[in-house]
C-alpha cells in the first residue's frame, strides 16, 4: 500500500501524526553491524520539531527505541523494528479539519481514495512519517561505511529559501558550517537573511518554500541499473516521495536544456589510473549508472500548506466554506528537511550497493576518491 521502499535494503514505515507513535521496520540489513539507539538518535535530533526558533514549536524528543534485530550492540541480520512514541500530540487543535478539507493538503484526496481519513494533524500524510526514514537512513549510512565505501560523504544543504539563493561550489561546501546554523544554509552570507525571512513569513501567518541541494562524494562506480532502475530515477522517486516536494533535478538539470551537446558533454580523461571527467554536468550518473564523480542533485520544496490565514475550501459535505490554519507548523520545512534528504539518499545508495554486490560481486566496486 505504498509504505515500503527499497529492494534488498527494504523498509516499511508506519504510524500517524497524532497516534501513539511512528516507526519503521528494516529488512535486509547485514548482520554484525555495530548499532545503538544513540547513533540513530543523532539524526533524529537533527529532524525533530522544536529544535530552533525557525521550526515548529511542537515539543517532541523523538526518542528512538530499538525493539528487534539487534543483540549486544550488533545487528542480527533479522528485521530491525524502531519505535518513536508521540508525546506532545494535540488532536483537538485539528477538530475543525474533521469536517473541512485543508487547501493543498492530502485531506480531500485521502478521503476520496479511502473513504476515511485520520484528520488529526494529517495522519499518515504528515511529515512525522519521515521519522522512520531518518532512523533507517542512519542504519544505511553505517552499512555503507562498514561494507562498501567508508569515505563516502552525503552533504545536503539549504540552497535557497524564497528568492534568497546561494551560489556555492558543491565540491567545497562544508558540512560543519551547514550543521552549525539553524537554517542549515551552506552559504555563510545567507544564514541571517534566511533566518529573518522565515521569521517574517511566520509573523505574517504565511509560509515559504525553497530548494535543498545535495552532493555525494567518493561514490563507487557502477551503482544503478539500466532502464527502469536507473540511479537518478530511484533518487528522484526517493526525493519526490517526501512531503512538500515538487521538483527534482540532477547535474545540470533544467539548465542543461539551454546548452548544446558540445557545451554539455563531460569529456573523459585518465587521472591516476582512473577514468574521470573534466566537468560534471551529468551529476555523477551516465546511462543510469554512477561514473565515480560526485553525485549532485536538487530537490524543490513547496511552501508549507498550513497557513494562519483564512482560505476558501470545501467541507466533507461538499459545501463551500472557509478555513483558517490551526495547530503548530513549520513556516518553512527546509531546515528540518536536510537530514531527511540525507537519509533518503543513503537508503537509495545502500540498496544499489547491495544489488551491485549480488549481481557482480565485491570486486566490482571501484572507488574514485577525490
Amino acid at each position: 500500500m505504498g509504505s515500503q521502499f527499497g529492494q534488498l535494503f527494504r523498509l516499511s514505515t508506519w504510524g500517524e501524526s497524532h497516534g501513539g507513535g511512528v516507526g519503521v521496520v528494516i529488512d535486509g540489513c547485514p548482520p554484525q553491524i555495530p548499532l545503538t539507539e544513540s547513533e540513530i538518535q543523532i539524526d533524529l535530533d537533527r529532524r525533530r520539531p522544536g529544535q530552533s526558533e525557525v521550526t515548529t514549536p511542537r515539543n517532541e524528543a523523538d526518542q528512538a527505541e530499538i525493539l528487534s534485530g539487534t543483540f549486544e550492540g550488533l545487528t542480527l541480520g533479522t528485521p530491525i523494528a524502531i519505535l518513536v512514541r508521540n508525546k506532545d500530540h494535540r488532536p483537538e487543535a485539528y477538530s475543525e479539519m474533521a469536517t473541512k478539507f485543508r487547501p493543498s493538503h492530502a485531506d480531500y484526496t485521502y478521503q476520496a481514495k479511502f473513504g476515511i481519513r485520520n484528520w488529526q494533524g494529517g495522519g499518515r500524510a504528515s511529515a512525522r512519517e519521515t521519522i522512520g526514514r531518518v532512523a533507517a537512513g542512519a542504519i544505511a549510512k553505517k552499512v555503507i561505511a562498514s561494507h562498501f565505501a567508508p569515505t563516502l560523504e552525503i552533504v545536503p544543504w539549504v540552497e535557497s529559501i524564497g528568492t534568497l539563493r546561494s551560489d556555492i561550489d558543491p565540491a567545497s561546501v562544508n558540512r560543519e558550517l551547514i550543521e552549525s546554523n539553524i537554517v542549515r544554509a551552506g552559504d555563510p552570507n545567507l544564514i541571517e537573511p534566511m533566518i529573518e525571512l522565515i521569521k517574517a513569513t511566520r509573523a505574517d501567518g504565511n509560509s515559504i518554500g525553497g530548494v535543498i541541494a545535495c552532493v555525494v562524494r567518493n561514490v563507487p562506480v557502477g551503482l544503478g541499473m539500466p532502464v527502469f532502475d536507473r540511479l537518478e530515477a530511484d533518487l528522484a522517486k526517493a526525493m519526490l516521495s517526501l512531503p512538500a516536494t515538487k521538483g527534482f533535478e540532477i547535474g545540470s538539470g533544467f539548465a542543461g536544456t539551454q546548452m548544446t551537446g558540445r557545451e554539455h558533454n563531460d569529456a573523459f580523461r585518465m587521472e591516476a589510473g582512473r577514468v574521470r571527467t573534466l566537468t560534471n554536468r551529468s551529476g555523477g550518473v551516465q546511462g543510469g549508472i554512477s561514473n565515480g564523480e560526485d553525485l549532485f542533485f536538487r530537490v524543490a520544496f513547496k511552501p508549507t500548506a498550513t497557513i494562519m490565514t483564512e482560505q476558501d475550501t470545501v467541507s466533507s459535505e461538499f459545501e463551500n466554506t472557509a478555513l483558517k490554519g490551526r495547530g503548530r507548523h513549520d513556516a518553512c520545512v527546509l531546515p528540518r528537511a536536510v537530514p531527511i534528504v540525507e537519509a533518503m539518499t543513503a537508503l537509495v545508495l545502500v540498496d544499489h550497493m547491495l544489488r551491485q554486490r549480488a549481481l557482480c560481486g565485491d570486486e566490482s566496486f571501484q572507488l574514485q576518491e577525490s
